[in-house]
């Protein structure tokens, strides 16, 4: 029998992973064997129910830390157990009261386990929106697919006027066991794949699994101010569950689209303005692109290039509490070029007339200059 696989390897992480390790590992193998990216290919969609049950276990800290002392998170094996403690140690601390009560009083315990409820699959969406849409709340519609029940069959995987029956190997428990000494041993069914039902004549709509790919169209409430990496949660919008098991949730993952001209600092929005020699001189008043629409910024006169205006209230609403952010101009002074004749004159009769109060910083700077060649005299 081979040997069971490992977790971490499944999920291509080192057993050191940290919780948020695993969830990015399984979110991107999760994405990569997705059905609507394999086109329903068999072997990716096993591979993914795979990785789906590797991290059922490794992102609950209880049964990771189960798994990573006994091989097994609650005394179920992951896969096939030849000699030692590694994959389906049963009977002893890792078993639970549950399979004590199989050996003792039969397996009328663990053929209810088979059946139980089975919740559906969590899906995850990402949305891309700009940063003009998320000014304030908005409504978005998406369409993806998800797993349904069957209608045809009702969910059960049997076709019409017949209904699954149990597994004449495992009797319905979902394993099959053997003992060794002291020690009871189990796998998953092979004829049932750990279900305990065995469907004799499958449906044909879902070729006896059940379920049905969807699309599903459903509008998102969007509030103001949500930035990259936030995530709502759209409760029973997942996966249907089997057996009558609830429906997962949708997570719809925000991501804000790069903007040309704006930059988002939390609430605050910056960008930059340029502007002409006279216009800073003299102050001015230009047009300024917000998110909202054009606004009016007043440049004072004397405004140096690298100085930073603000136009209040134009960024975004804080997502927990009241403030509203403002929207920050970086000037800009372009120094003039390809000057004309007449252009040239005023400016060098503009630099004969300065003074101190004129340039107060090249006045600084040439006083430094002084004082420097002063002290290697």
């Amino acid at each position: 029998m081979p040997a069971a696989k490992d977790l971490y390897e499944i999920l291509g992480v080192p057993a050191t992973a940290s919780q948020e390790e695993i969830r990015k590992a399984y979110l991107k193998l999760a994405h990569k064997y997705h059905p609507d990216k394999t086109g329903g290919d068999k072997e990716a969609e096993d591979k993914l129910k795979e990785i789906n049950a590797a991290y059922d276990v490794l992102k609950n800290p209880e049964k990771r830390q189960q798994y990573d002392r006994f091989g097994t998170a609650d005394g179920q094996p992951f896969g096939g157990f030849e000699g030692g403690f590694g994959g389906g140690f049963e009977g002893g601390f890792g078993g639970g009261f549950g399979d004590i009560f199989d050996m003792l009083f039969g397996q009328q315990g663990g053929r209810q386990r088979a059946n139980r409820p089975q919740p559906g699959h969590d899906l995850e969406y990402e949305l891309l929106l700009t940063m003009e849409e998320v000014v304030k709340p908005l409504s978005k519609k998406i369409s993806f697919a998800r797993k349904e029940n069957c209608s045809d069959c009702n969910g059960s995987g049997a076709a019409r006027g017949s209904r699954p029956e149990t597994c004449p190997d495992c009797q319905g428990t979902g394993q099959v066991r053997s003992s060794q000494g002291f020690f009871s041993m189990s796998r998953p069914c092979a004829r049932c794949s750990g279900t305990g039902l065995f469907i004799a004549k499958p449906c044909q709509t879902c070729k006896g699994k059940g379920q049905v790919r969807s699309k599903r169209d459903v509008s998102v409430n969007i509030p103001a101010g949500v930035d990259t990496g936030m995530r709502l949660r759209l409760a029973g919008e997942g996966e249907a569950g089997l057996r009558g098991g609830p429906r997962g949730d949708l997570y719809i993952r925000i991501k804000i689209a790069p903007h040309p001209f704006f930059e988002r600092v939390n609430e605050d929005v910056y960008c930059t303005a340029t502007i002409s020699f006279t216009q800073a001189a003299l102050g001015a008043t230009i047009r300024v692109p917000t998110l909202t629409g054009m606004g009016d910024l007043k440049v004072p006169p004397g405004t140096q290039s690298g100085a930073k205006l603000r136009l209040r209230g134009h960024g975004y609403l804080a997502m927990h509490g009241f403030r509203q952010g403002d929207q920050f101009v970086l000037i800009h002074v372009e120094t003039p070029q390809k000057l004309s004749r007449p252009q040239r004159e005023l400016l060098e009769k503009l630099e004969s007339q300065g003074n101190a109060k004129t340039y107060p910083k090249r006045a600084e700077y040439e006083k430094t200059i002084e004082n420097l060649r002063k002290q290697k005299k």
